[in-house]
């Protein structure tokens, strides 16, 4: 998976919209698959208008790890974003993050339709959430 500096500046090279679709719908297809059991109800993000899953894994030398996974092509390159940009990262620094400020690097506002747009800020919150938990 690459990190979100890369993802960025790999968009950047990209002209055409629907190139930079391509570029995250690929990124989606390059998600470790989620097993049944980790498509559960307690793992679903809601407020998502696709089915989508968030799993947590365990905290790992004070950073916290997830994985993702949709139903829908295009949103499953937004969980793949959003993996990139938070997993791997302290509770502190997930908190902290300015996930707008970093979103707008990849000029996503304008291209995304506003169910899009919502499920993403309810990955993001559920991700913050699940931060604020952990933290210390």
């Amino acid at each position: 998976m690459e990190d979100f500096e890369t993802i960025r500046d790999n968009l950047s090279f990209l002209d055409q919209w629907e190139e930079r679709y391509k570029y995250i719908i690929d990124l989606g297809r390059h998600l470790a698959p989620l097993s049944e059991a980790e498509r559960s109800d307690a793992n679903k993000v809601k407020g998502c208008a696709s089915q989508v899953w968030l799993v947590f894994d365990p905290v790992r030398d004070g950073k916290v790890f997830f994985r993702g996974d949709s139903d829908a092509h295009i949103v499953k390159g937004l969980v793949a974003l959003v993996i990139a940009l938070f997993s791997g990262k302290p509770p502190e620094d997930i908190m902290a993050l300015d996930e707008k400020k970093a979103f707008a690097a990849l000029d996503l506002e304008g291209h995304l339709t506003a169910q899009r747009a919502n499920g993403l800020a309810s990955m993001v919150g559920r991700i913050k959430q699940q931060a604020e938990r952990l933290k210390g």
